[in-house]
């Protein structure tokens, strides 16, 4: 198979098994594993394979998705947006949680047929967004989450200013990250912090706190100039 003709969802079912979430057992995923043969996706993929994030754990989306189910009352009844939402996790945990709507938004092909696929097997109903919504306004929604988009310069920057416009709509914006380069550490209000391993560490290693925050709107005094983004203490370590 090759290109338009590659079934994205079919290659997800054969080749990545659904498997319980570590730390959050009330999700289950789709998740690659050595013999997934991703890399040999790649290869037919003539349009493009990118990077396969959607089909591993990360550690902000881990602690957003434990911090939802563990507080329903944050998403319950309420119109739920998921940027960036790589697996879905944290749309599913907004789903499972009393969410009204979750709409799911992501830039890759592969990551929303995964989101569909993901929500199935957790018998919840999620809405996908394919493309970047970051250059326009906010989609009508009460919440945005957003999880592991943190980690270089001009996302940080372009979500930041999205996540602003969120916030003069009258919408409420939590972040899970853990603590990576470039969050905007001035604008936020830790809300709690959560020990989760993600992808990339030793099978042993002891997890690492992931943190949930609240994004602030900008305070500035008159004639002070903007501040920039700030590094966290893993970035300064």
């Amino acid at each position: 198979m090759r290109g338009s003709d590659l079934d994205l969802q079919q290659f997800i079912r054969a080749n990545l098994p659904v498997v319980a979430v570590p730390a959050i057992p009330e999700i289950r995923l789709h998740k690659a594993g050595p013999a997934s043969g991703l890399r040999r996706l790649a290869e037919v993929d003539e349009h493009g394979f990118g990077s396969p994030y959607w089909a591993y754990y990360w550690g902000g989306g881990l602690a957003l998705a434990r911090h939802i189910l563990d507080r329903p009352e944050t998403v319950a009844g309420r119109r739920v947006l998921d940027l960036g939402s790589g697996s879905g996790i944290v749309g599913i945990a907004a789903a499972k949680a009393g969410a009204s709507e979750v709409i799911a938004v992501d830039t890759d092909r592969y990551a929303v047929a995964a989101i569909g696929l993901n929500a199935a097997a957790n018998g919840v109903t999620i809405s996908t967004v394919l493309g970047d919504l970051t250059a326009g306004p906010p989609l009508p929604v009460d919440v945005a989450t957003v999880g592991d988009l943190f980690y270089e310069r001009d996302l940080a920057e372009r979500v930041t200013a999205f996540l602003d416009r969120c916030l003069n709509a009258g919408i409420d914006v939590l972040i899970g990250d853990p603590w990576r380069a470039f969050l905007p550490c001035s604008r936020l209000q830790l809300i709690a912090e959560y020990p989760v391993s993600e992808f990339g560490e030793a099978r042993n290693a002891a997890a690492k706190p992931s943190a949930v925050f609240s994004f602030r709107p900008q305070i500035l005094s008159p004639g002070s100039p903007k501040q920039g983004l700030a590094a966290g203490p893993a970035a300064a370590a």
